[in-house]
């Protein structure tokens, strides 16, 4: 195996291949600013005097990572000592090939509190802004990221302090595998955050072939032109969060694809980037790069409808604040169109309101003529001889057509680009409508002509982007053969299943589910259904049945209302059923709302349908868990829709689709698409529950949009494998960590943990143990389990016996994990590698509340013992759980306490918890003081105010020792013994808060 030495000087000769100056004297911080100091002011032509530079130095170095991006991208300002005006960058911003390019390595970057070493460093224009990190170990891209990172928020150091502030970007390598990802600030990396999926990224070519080799990698990446593009154009700073993004390879080339069509006028094209693939940033990337384009007029975003006309308008102004404002009228869009103003240029508007401004015929139109003024189409007249871009996502839609030749003949030279996740083949362009007529839909081809990039679901799944799918083609217990399975199925039996499979499908609620019905009848049906049933459940389970939360969300009669039939341009199905019976239809949204208004503290009517069904979504795209940050309560557990919200909505939180309605082709992959955000290993797939038994359709549909180069294996990488594989993926884990066990000279027992001997051993036991929670976490969440199935996975890992290797698996994990963190140089490699996945180990319903109401029930007397866990029972399940953790010594010795029988109710457990921890504090607060010598009221009056302050102040702790009467170097000492004891206290007192200026003793 090639040592890191001999890695990172046959890349430093690659990047030298690449036309890179080697620059072996930069070693350190004064030779980094010197360079700095001399490309500065060569590049700005001018001398700066000593004090200017130290100024200057002063001025740009910051803490803070976005403000350095941004200054490094824009024109700044600098007073001189004369205190004229210096205008000046730090690169050349208009043609960064221009810049100069060096490499540097075993940067020492000494400071006060910290010396790191680096291994390689891009520079532009002496500016360090791409790092290298380079392993000869194989260590999963993730740990590699950390360890960066904890480089990063060590106290002082040099990216806060130094140039390396100035860090845009993180390559990490140890040869065979390569990674990128975009420097940013600590909280957007976040490692054992449940919610957050770590943005690292892979090269790939043009046909979406990665390329992971270093030096295939370099020759793709590194070209001088090349990264200079990547910086300046393909990385978006998103203003509303502070944040750096890089875009992927395959947004880039799509970019690509269309400015270059742009440029040399070649026509028109589509990008076919499968759903979940981030085609938002695409798009505004394309519309920002066209507004700098002097040949382009307008460039038009059209979306076909207004819930992602407001959708994309947040988002293009959350990548840049004030980017686009909103047209509340066609009246408003075509001022805007008009309009010479910079700031118009980029409009983003649904189809409706384009095709009206164009439409000679409408009443709007026939009124200005009658009171002799221009029509729309008169004061847009000026735009027909201009260069217009028009972009449409999801361009394949029926109506599209209706509006194409209009929009085609009024604009000529206009270039349309369509953004789709599904495109309409001749294979998909024909459907049964409404009525029962035969429809087609015109292809994207036909529309659009060339394909200009590919990026299908197949290779979103292959580079982890999306999810794979788990299809349970539910069928009835009492039915062989049925020749269709939905005639066979009834609503009560659909909803009966719904409420056995819902807590295992969504990893016990932790996660939502939508309820896709075929008509608005149905949705009315279901909804009731779920109301009385789960009433019926309540009474005959009593507080063991936990009620789902029900919404159901369609569209009203639209009764002339604008907003209402807008809307439904793209819900052919409620616009169908809304024209029969309209008034009973009506009358049942009104008593849903008023459930949903009496459920969540709201109070929205149907003339506010708009604002209800922005909440609706809202509340489905913040699950957040676990229930402490967002209580249950608040939460939507299953949407009952019709065609709303299963096309183009994205909600990370969602993981499940049941499906009582035939879906075909691109309506089909729509509707799955909405559970295949990715989010962490407690969510492994979209889960699918389909009562029509439509599995030929999906066999076909997975055929069409997997793309040629992959339709012969296209299949297996969608679909999860079968239960019964799974299971036995499981029973070979569990074989390994028993064969390990017994190769270490301790039995297969969860107590033998403790007794396996080094940290190499223990480190081991943690990656066996972890593979066995993933398949486990996974076979949770499948709905097709039979009986012997589950016989099987009992058998393998008894609950109580799972639950015990948990427990060991967590106190392990925080053992290795605490000297992971410890700084030094004897650190153990073995330990250093490790990938904890705490989130593994979490459940979303054992949360405060429930362990309080657990206690509470374990005191009662009279309660049958099978309706309450054991004090055994209690502590195990808490040490079982990592949501528990900071928490769980408290609670073990509080329940010590109790005395069974004694009858406490939740609150009185609440109360009794809370004033055990205080005194518990208390005691562990003066036995600090005692063991240092220092007055314990001193000491608890020194910890409120650091409370109550959420401030550590230095000077402070000066005078809490002061009368100890100590020397400086003994005060010191005192000081760090002392902050040695009392960080975890201060930490646990701050339940998860920030206190400003600790980490200084950390």
């Amino acid at each position: 195996m090639k040592s890191e030495k001999q890695i990172e000087l046959e890349f430093i000769e690659k990047l030298r291949d690449l036309k890179y100056t080697y620059r072996e004297e930069i070693c350190d911080k004064k030779t980094l600013e010197a360079n700095f100091r001399e490309h500065f002011e060569r590049l700005n032509r001018v001398k700066l005097s000593d004090s200017e530079f130290a100024r200057l130095r002063e001025s740009i170095i910051t803490a803070d990572v976005f403000t350095a991006a941004k200054t490094l991208r824009e024109i700044n300002t600098f007073k001189r000592d004369d205190d004229t005006p210096l205008q000046y960058t730090l690169v050349n911003i208009k043609d960064w090939c221009k810049n100069k390019f060096e490499v540097i390595n075993q940067l020492r970057m000494n400071t006060d509190n910290s010396n790191h070493r680096y291994d390689v460093i891009i520079l532009i224009n002496g500016i360090p802004v791409v790092q290298i990190e380079l392993k000869s170990l194989q260590i999963t891209p993730k740990r590699a990221m950390e360890q960066i990172v904890e480089y990063k928020n060590d106290h002082g150091n040099g990216y806060t302090n130094s140039l390396l502030c100035f860090m845009q970007l993180f390559v990490v390598s140890n040869e065979s595998s390569t990674y990128y990802f975009a420097n940013n600030h600590k909280e957007h990396f976040c490692f054992n955050a449940d919610e957050r999926f770590l943005p690292i990224y892979e090269m790939a070519d043009e046909a979406n072939k990665k390329i992971s080799h270093l030096h295939d990698f370099s020759d793709k990446f590194f070209p001088k032109c090349t990264l200079g593009e990547l910086i300046s154009r393909y990385m978006v700073l998103v203003v509303s969060e502070q944040r750096l993004l890089i875009m992927r390879p395959y947004q880039i080339y799509a970019v690509k694809a269309i400015m270059d069509c742009i440029n040399q006028n070649r026509g028109n094209g589509y990008i076919w980037h499968t759903t979940g693939s981030g085609k938002t940033l695409t798009s505004f990337k394309t519309s920002t790069l066209l507004k700098d384009n002097s040949e382009i007029e307008k460039c038009l975003f059209v979306v076909d409808r207004k819930d992602l006309d407001r959708q994309t308008r947040l988002e293009f102004n959350k990548f840049q604040e004030g980017c686009v404002e909103e047209n509340t009228n066609t009246e408003n869009l075509v001022k805007r169109l008009t309009s010479d103003d910079y700031r118009d240029k980029v409009i983003v508007t649904t189809i409706q309101k384009l095709g009206l401004a164009l439409d000679e015929d409408s009443k709007s139109s026939q009124e200005k003529r009658k009171r002799g003024e221009p029509t729309y189409k008169d004061r847009l007249a000026k735009l027909t001889d201009k260069r217009i871009a028009i972009i449409f996502d999801e361009c394949h839609r029926s109506q599209f057509g209706d509006n194409h030749e209009a929009i085609r003949n009024f604009f000529p030279r206009a270039q349309l680009f369509g953004f789709t996740g599904t495109p309409i083949f001749e294979e998909n362009s024909t459907y049964k409508q409404i009525d029962g007529t035969v429809g087609s839909y015109i292809t994207t081809k036909d529309v659009f002509g060339k394909e200009l990039h590919a990026y299908t679901i197949t290779n979103a799944i292959d580079d982890g982007n999306v999810l794979r799918f788990h299809i349970d083609y539910f069928k009835p217990q009492d039915v062989k053969k049925p020749e269709k399975v939905s005639d066979m199925i009834s609503k009560k039996a659909i909803v009966e299943a719904v409420l056995s499979k819902h807590d295992a499908a969504t990893n016990s609620r932790r996660y939502n589910a939508f309820f896709a019905t075929a008509s608005i009848n149905d949705a009315i049906e279901y909804y009731e259904l779920f109301k009385s049933l789960q009433k019926e459940r309540k009474k005959v389970e009593g507080e063991n049945f936990r009620t789902l939360n029900i919404a159901c969300l369609f569209s009203p009669p639209a009764e002339g209302n604008k907003d209402v039939k807008q809307l439904q341009e793209d819900l052919q199905q409620e616009k169908v059923d809304n024209e029969k019976e309209p008034d009973k239809k009506k009358s049942a949204l009104k008593r849903i709302i008023d459930d949903y208004n009496l459920q969540y503290g709201t109070n929205y009517s149907i003339n506010q349908f708009d604002l209800y069904y922005q909440d609706v979504q809202k509340r489905i795209k913040d699950q957040k868990y676990p229930n402490s940050d967002y209580q249950h309560v608040n939460k939507i557990d299953i949407t009952i829709v019709v065609d709303m919200l299963l096309t183009g909505f994205d909600s990370k939180f969602l993981n499940t689709l049941y499906v009582d309605k035939n879906l075909k082709q691109h309506g089909l992959i729509q509707a799955f698409s909405r559970t295949n955000r990715v989010l962490n290993d407690t969510k492994p797939y979209g889960n699918i529950l389909d009562f029509r038994g439509q599995e030929k359709d999906v066999d076909e549909a997975i055929a069409l949009f997997s793309g040629k180069e992959n339709s012969s294996r296209a299949k297996e990488i969608w679909l999860v494998d079968s239960a019964d594989i799974v299971v036995e993926y499981l029973d070979k884990a569990v074989a390994n960590l028993k064969k390990f066990m017994e190769s270490q000279g301790v039995e297969y027992k969860p107590g033998e943990v403790r007794n396996l001997k080094g940290d190499a051993a223990r480190s081991e036991f943690i990656n066996k143990f972890k593979e066995v929670q993933r398949l486990k976490t996974q076979l949770d969440q499948y709905t097709d389990i039979k009986e012997e199935q589950e016989a099987k996975i009992e058998m393998l890992l008894p609950e109580d016996t799972l639950r015990a290797f948990r427990g060991v698996y967590i106190e392990t994990a925080q053992r290795l994990k605490a000297q992971q963190e410890k700084d030094g140089k004897d650190k153990n490699p073995v330990i250093e590698e490790l990938d904890f996945e705490f989130v593994l180990f979490s459940s979303a319903i054992i949360d405060y509340d429930y362990i309080m109401s657990l206690i509470s029930k374990y005191t009662q007397p009279g309660v049958p013992k099978k309706e309450k866990m054991s004090r055994e029972q209690l502590i195990s399940l808490l040490c079982s759980n990592s949501n528990m953790m900071e928490e769980r010594e408290d609670i073990i010795a509080y329940i010590g306490t109790l005395e069974f029988g004694k009858g406490l109710d939740q609150k009185a457990v609440k109360t009794g918890y809370q004033r055990f921890k205080e005194e518990k504090a208390k005691t562990e607060m003066a036995a600090i003081a005692n063991k240092h010598g220092i007055e314990p009221v001193s000491l608890q009056v020194f910890v409120d105010e650091i409370i109550e302050r959420m401030i550590f102040d230095g000077e402070k702790l000066s005078d809490l020792l002061e009368p100890l009467e100590l020397g400086w170097r003994d005060r010191t000492k005192k000081e760090l013994e002392l902050m040695d004891d009392l960080i975890p206290q201060l930490k646990k007192l701050a339940d998860g808060r920030l206190i400003v200026g600790l980490n200084a003793y950390e």
